[in-house]
Formats: structure tokens, C-alpha cells, sequence
């Protein structure tokens, strides 16, 4: 007991008052109308330089699925002072490391150096904004191996299909239900003029957000920022970032998904649920400990009551992640136990579900996973990946500076009553996608 107990509270004595975690932040705008960020964290010679655009694959042209992941493998080739590949050898012969990823919502890039290498990084960074030379047959190659990625991680994974159909039925008119990586059919048929028209529209200084963090001084990223970032003209034409928005969902929906590759089936249900807003981050706050609540861990309600209690799942979660440009969902998960039907699994989800509602929120339960969060929150301070993708991710949906610092204290001022009432408005059977994974052959009740 006492090995479970000191932990515990040592984590108590440490947060039990309320510990900011805010870094040391400075916020500039070149004049070309790129923003820049310093987090500055001087405990050891590293820092991390990202550049996020906000253009991601929900800013996709209809019929090109996939080409702002596409742009993004090809920013890797050659510009004109660069030969294809030297980029990522440049930032390896430095003892570095960069590697870059796209969303529904922005597209980033890193690299990860010794501090007194950053502008080096810039200089790289700054030239393939605006100097990437592609070819038709960069186009070829690039486009085989992107095509190759989407056969690996989703063609061959029935988890990720079945995703797929989940999220193409969630949203009935948003680009949210595209997969990020594309559509195969429209992945084939991407140009190198699809590219080009990709890259030029968005990718300018006022469409991104440097984000520096380590050890660096603020005036001497700024120095650097304009030498490199500050020369490249601004984007006159750039559109305002127009998304088409969901409907009225008046309508549950469900689907099943057979496979016989099917290792484990499960359930999963989606609820379309509201995003984190700036200056108004309460709602977002209190689905995220409504998740941790139900299913973030092993003393949660959802693990307590179906893996404990009636032993009907092995695995059950709730997930929700609200750093999102529009409207995202709230997921639940529940792999049955052996013996155990889908369609008892689900009912046992429902009625869990049924009983947290009418039962409410276990106030040391809560207590609890405040704490943890805390204590996370601080802990990841240390990490200067964790904090440029922390505010990075922010700001490129329209959070700002303040919203992303306000977070740690907007999640310990939720209550109860607040997690109650996002949860009513959250769980309505008329917003919900309800899928099955099965095997092939195998029976549903």
C-alpha cells in the first residue's frame, strides 16, 4: 500500500495549489505577415524550429484528395539551391533530425538541432518556401510512394478502412470525412500542376506561423526570422480559409465493416461534437475530462463497469480532441471478451453509458485526473518538441498565444455540472455513427 500511496502523494503535495505552467513566450509579425514564436527554455543547447502552414487536407481542392499530403512528401525534393534529398542529409550532417506531417487543418515541418544551427535551418526552411523545382517525373515517383503508404497503412489495415467509413459517414458535407492521405482513386490522378497550384496558394509567409523553441534569445530569432522569412513577399491572393460546414444532423447512423483479415472486432461510436474556440475554451475543456472521465485509464467509469463489473469488453475508451478549425467528434470504443457478441457489447456500452448519465461525476475521481493533468501539463515542458507542437497546432486553427497558456487553468475550473451538461449535448443519438468491424462470415447478434 505504501508504494501505491507515496506517489500519490508527493503528486498532491506538488499540485494541490495551482502551478502555471506557462513558458517564457515572445510573439512578433514580420511584415510580410508571417507570425513567429519564441519559447524560450534554456536547461540544455537544443532547439526545435517549426513552420506550420495553415493549409491542410480540408483546404483541398474538390477532386484532388490527398495533394496536400502529396505537397508535403515533395517539398523534400530539390529547389534551386538544393538537390533532391540534401535538405534532410543537411540537418543529419548537423546532428539533427526534421521530418514534417500533415492534418485536416495544417501542414508542418521541423528540424531539431544544436542551438547555434538554427540559422542554418532557416536559410533551408525559408528556400524550399518559395524555391521548390519539380519535375513530371518527382511527380511519378513521389505520387508511387504515396500510393504505396496509403496500400501499407490503410489498404492492408482493416482498422483503418473501417475508419475511414466511420469519418465519411460522420461528416455529411465537410471535408473532415476525406482521409488526410486522399482517396486512391484521386491520389492517382494528381499533377504536378495540381502540386504547383497547392504550393503557390499557400505556402507564403502570411499563411505561416514559425514556432522556435529552446534555447534561443528572442532578438536573436528575430534577427535571423527577418534575414531569412522576412525577405519573401507576401501572398496578395491568398483565399480566406473557406470550409463548408455540417448540416443539421437529424439522423443516427450505422454501418458494418466485414474483413476477413479481422484480428480483434469491436465497436466504435462517433458523436459530432464541438471544437476548441478562442476565448471560449470551457466546452472543449470539460468533453476532454468527460473522455478522461469514461475512458482515459483503468479506473475509469467506462473500464469499471464493462471490463470489471460485467467483464463484456477487454478494452473500452473515450477519446476527444478538440484542437480543431470547425466541429470534431467524440468517440467511444469497446472490444468485446471472448464469447461476447457486438451486439451485447454495445448494450452494455449503452447502458454504462445510461448509468453515468444518471449517476453523475465521481468528485474524487475528477480530483484525480485534474491532478494528472497538472501534472502532465508540467511535465511537458520539458520536452521542446511538446511545447512547438503544443502551440503550433494552436494557433494554426485559430487559437492564440493566450488560449493555449489559459488551457491548464480553464480544465481545472470545470465542474461537475459543466461536464454534465457537455455530455447531454454531446450525446445525441442524431449526431452519432455507430460501426460494427467484423469478420467475414461472423454473426452479428
Amino acid at each position: 500500500m505504501k508504494r501505491v500511496l507515496t506517489p500519490l502523494v508527493a503528486l498532491t503535495l506538488m499540485f494541490a495549489a495551482p502551478v502555471r505552467a506557462n513558458e517564457a513566450v515572445t510573439t512578433f509579425t514580420l511584415d510580410n505577415g508571417m507570425m513567429v514564436v519564441v519559447v524560450e527554455d534554456h536547461r540544455a543547447p537544443v532547439v526545435q524550429q517549426m513552420v506550420w502552414y495553415r493549409a491542410g487536407s480540408a483546404d483541398e481542392p474538390v477532386g484532388e484528395s490527398g495533394v496536400a499530403h502529396f505537397l508535403e512528401h515533395l517539398l523534400f525534393k530539390g529547389t534551386d539551391t538544393l538537390k533532391p534529398g540534401e535538405f534532410s542529409a543537411t540537418v543529419a550532417a548537423n546532428g539533427g533530425e526534421d521530418n514534417a506531417f500533415t492534418s485536416y487543418d495544417y501542414t508542418a515541418y521541423f528540424q531539431r538541432v544544436a542551438a547555434d544551427r538554427l540559422g542554418l535551418m532557416m536559410k533551408m526552411e525559408s528556400d524550399r518556401m518559395v524555391n521548390l523545382r519539380l519535375s513530371e517525373q518527382d511527380i511519378v515517383t513521389e505520387r508511387n510512394v504515396i500510393l504505396e503508404e496509403r496500400n501499407q497503412r490503410t489498404d492492408n489495415n482493416p482498422r483503418a478502412l473501417f475508419g475511414e467509413q466511420v469519418s465519411a459517414a460522420q461528416f455529411l458535407n465537410h471535408r473532415y470525412g476525406t482521409p488526410v492521405i486522399g482517396w486512391r482513386h484521386e491520389m492517382e490522378e494528381l499533377s504536378l500542376a495540381d502540386a504547383l497550384d497547392f504550393y503557390r496558394t499557400y505556402y507564403a509567409p502570411n499563411n505561416a506561423i514559425l514556432v522556435v523553441s529552446g534555447d534561443v534569445q528572442p532578438d536573436a530569432v528575430k534577427t535571423l526570422a527577418e534575414e531569412y522569412y522576412g525577405k519573401i513577399p507576401a501572398n496578395p491572393d491568398l483565399p480566406q480559409r473557406y470550409r463548408t460546414q455540417e448540416p443539421p444532423q437529424t439522423a443516427a447512423r450505422r454501418l458494418t465493416y466485414r474483413d476477413a483479415r479481422v484480428a480483434q472486432p469491436y465497436i466504435s461510436r462517433s458523436y459530432l461534437a464541438p471544437e476548441r474556440n478562442s476565448g471560449d475554451q470551457k466546452e472543449a475543456a470539460a468533453l476532454s475530462l468527460l473522455a478522461e472521465l469514461l475512458g482515459g485509464g483503468t479506473t475509469s467509469f467506462l473500464t469499471e463497469k464493462l471490463q470489471f463489473d460485467t467483464q463484456t469488453a477487454v478494452y473500452s475508451g473515450a477519446f476527444y480532441n478538440g484542437t480543431t478549425l470547425d466541429k470534431t467528434t467524440f468517440d467511444l470504443v469497446v472490444v468485446p471478451a471472448p464469447g461476447v457478441t457486438l451486439q451485447q457489447a454495445e448494450e452494455a456500452m449503452d447502458k454504462a453509458i445510461a448509468d453515468f448519465m444518471q449517476k453523475g461525476v465521481d468528485a474524487e475521481m475528477l480530483d484525480r485526473i485534474k491532478m494528472q493533468l497538472r501534472a502532465s501539463q508540467v511535465y511537458e515542458r520539458d520536452n521542446v518538441s511538446s511545447i512547438g507542437n503544443r502551440y503550433g497546432r494552436a494557433l494554426a486553427v485559430g487559437l492564440t498565444v493566450e488560449d493555449v497558456q489559459a488551457w491548464p487553468d480553464v480544465l481545472q475550473s470545470i465542474t461537475a455540472e459543466d461536464i454534465m451538461k457537455a455530455a447531454q449535448d454531446v450525446f445525441r443519438d442524431e449526431s452519432s455513427v455507430t460501426g460494427w468491424l467484423m469478420r467475414d462470415g461472423e454473426v452479428t447478434q
